[in-house]
């Protein structure tokens, strides 16, 4: 069975599409076939991590919203990150990625018009089926809107995301709130951009207190992952990090949530 992970923040700025990049790379290197889905439509940016110029992009997710194409045709191999610097071919294992348009007039259409909600549901099952994939991750865009409680009411896992900030503190309370009516099953925390002064054993219990969720790994703020400047995926250039070590145990979390 395919299994859908919402990765979600109330705010923007959490590092959300940067955690996307690296949790959806890192799932694919277990021998899983991912497909990654950038749903933040009104901000798109997560096909800067991997690499893939938007004057190369045929297709966006825009062109399936407005029936221009089907799902599949959005879907970019990006499977090439995978590789190591000691390996002549790409590895077997697949990653795609569906990005969403950077194009001003696509961007100002979807705030004018909107889009068929249910459309978007529909292309989720049909890039799984054809893509015959393991996950789907779907980068969400912040906050709450219809397109958000979509993604996650049909989470097997949903992972959210927040900052040791009192603005992110209420925002994720309203989400977890939210996602409880929703009857989401499996709800992970990751505190991200945390100084490591903090203590992050304390912290944990306060996020774990608070909301009830576990947390499922607290990442520490890094000059290392500021001075990449989404420039790759953290994880495959850094694989003995301590951001990228962390990122192993939020996945593996996921994947035991299976």
């Amino acid at each position: 069975m395919s299994q859908i992970v919402s990765v979600h923040s109330f705010r923007g700025g959490t590092g959300k599409s940067n955690l996307t990049a690296n949790i959806g790379a890192t799932i694919a290197l277990q021998g899983q076939r991912v497909g990654i889905v950038d749903t933040d439509i009104q901000s798109p940016g997560i096909h800067v991590l991997f690499g893939l110029d938007e004057e190369k992009m045929t297709h966006s997710l825009n062109d399936y919203l407005w029936g221009r194409c089907s799902i599949k045709d959005t879907a970019y191999d990006v499977s090439h990150v995978l590789k190591t610097e000691n390996e002549t071919s790409v590895i077997n294992d697949r990653l795609y990625l569906v990005p969403s348009s950077i194009k001003a007039s696509e961007i100002s259409r979807i705030l004018r018009e909107g889009y068929d909600v249910g459309r978007l549901n529909d292309g989720f099952e049909d890039i799984i089926r054809s893509l015959n994939l393991d996950y789907l991750l779907i980068d969400t865009h912040p906050g709450l809107n219809e397109e958000t409680l979509l993604s996650i009411a049909i989470s097997d896992v949903l992972v959210i995301i927040l900052r040791p900030d009192r603005q992110d503190f209420q925002g994720t309370a309203v989400t977890v709130e939210l996602a409880k009516k929703l009857e989401v099953s499996n709800m992970l925390l990751v505190v991200n951009k945390v100084l490591p002064a903090f203590d992050f054993d304390s912290l944990r219990l306060q996020m774990e207190t608070t909301y009830n969720t576990p947390v499922a790994g607290i990442l520490a703020l890094s000059e290392d992952v500021v001075q990449l400047a989404s420039s790759d995926i953290f994880c495959l250039r850094y694989s003995d990090h301590p951001f990228s070590h962390t990122v192993k145990e939020i996945t593996q979390q996921i994947l035991r949530q299976n």
